[in-house]
């Protein structure tokens, strides 16, 4: 009896300290890791920020970049004024100003170096209307590559000229019922045709049949001329005769008019006279030229009268020079005026 509740004593504490134990055991491993769940979950949110960082970090640090890039081009931008660049081009590199064009085609491939296989030298432009294609046909052929070739269309016709083949590769402007002063203060700009050592500027109606362009040009080298025109034949009276061909003279810078025609012997239309019809300009003179002619232009005419004012130098006259080989064929009727001069 005795030795049986001493059994069953012993059989309860023995599971009591089971229970114990198990209990010590069970708080201190919730302990440790009721400690160390904070740690855990800060390593785990670190963690999750370090790889947020790691994909956003890219970035912000371009961000960054980008921004410090920007800050410092707007410091280097203020800084810059460059005064001798074109007006309101003052604030650029002057290695990126370019302030002049042309009129060189290019293509719409390829590398841009090799677009030209050469360039022209001299520009003619002609005011045309279909109608005179012929003639025009007539006048092109007898320039050579080196001249680019311009027509201001004053009858909106333009795809017509391409059955001649050198159209292909003129240029064409078309507005309607302009003249050649109203085209050449709008598409002439100095710094559009600076690339040309010489600028033609012709009527439509002129005879070409003793006319060699290179030849006339070299004329004009050799005299020196900045503002010439050769020399005219017409079947028709001329206007002036000062525009009147010479067969005695390369060039000739003054003439003798009618009585009353000119009151100053040394001034236009005796002397220093070019008429507007198929006048010559050299790159410079044409710079002085273009700013003179008026907006409101229609004809132009009388501006053949101040021309000389772009070619004296010291307050010295220096004459216009006419050249031979040239025949004016047009058929209209001409009335001879006089001008005030400008």
């Amino acid at each position: 009896m005795g030795t049986a509740t001493r059994r069953v004593t012993n059989r309860k504490r023995s599971e009591s300290m089971k229970v114990i134990v198990f209990f010590v055991i069970g708080g201190v491993f919730g302990l440790i890791i009721g400690v160390s769940l904070p740690t855990l979950s800060i390593k785990k949110l670190n963690l999750q920020s370090g790889l947020i960082s790691s994909f956003n970090l890219p970035c912000i640090q371009n961000k960054d970049i980008a921004n410090d890039d920007i800050s410092s081009l707007q410091d280097q931008t203020s800084k810059i004024w460059v005064s001798t660049n074109p007006r309101g081009a003052e604030k650029l590199p002057p290695g990126i100003v370019n302030a002049q064009s042309d009129f060189y085609l290019r293509r719409l491939w390829g590398i841009p170096s090799e677009d030209l296989t050469s360039k022209p030298k001299y520009l003619v432009a002609f005011t045309v209307g279909y109608q005179q294609r012929e003639n025009i046909d007539a006048n092109v052929k007898k320039f050579s590559e080196n001249f680019t070739i311009l027509l201001f269309h004053y009858d909106g016709r333009t795809t017509e000229w391409d059955e001649f083949e050198w159209s292909k590769k003129a240029i064409h402007v078309s507005a309607h019922k302009q003249t050649k002063w109203w085209y050449a203060k709008r598409f002439l700009h100095p710094d559009i045709v600076a690339s040309y050592d010489y600028i033609f500027l012709w009527d439509e109606d002129l005879g070409v049949d003793n006319f060699n362009a290179e030849e006339y040009l070299k004329l004009v080298k050799k005299h020196g001329l900045e503002i010439s025109q050769p020399g005219l034949e017409s079947r028709i009276k001329l206007c002036w005769n000062m525009t009147k061909r010479r067969d005695d003279i390369e060039v000739h810078k003054e003439t003798q008019e009618k009585p009353g025609k000119c009151k100053y012997p040394t001034l236009p239309p005796c002397a220093a006279f070019v008429e507007i019809m198929a006048p010559v300009f050299s790159r410079d003179a044409w710079r002085c030229v273009w700013h003179m002619i008026q907006n409101e232009f229609v004809h132009g005419w009388g501006l053949d009268f101040a021309f000389r004012k772009c070619v004296e130098v010291s307050n010295t006259l220096s004459y216009y020079f006419w050249c031979s080989y040239k025949r004016h064929t047009h058929q209209l009727k001409i009335k001879c005026c006089t001008f005030d001069m400008l």
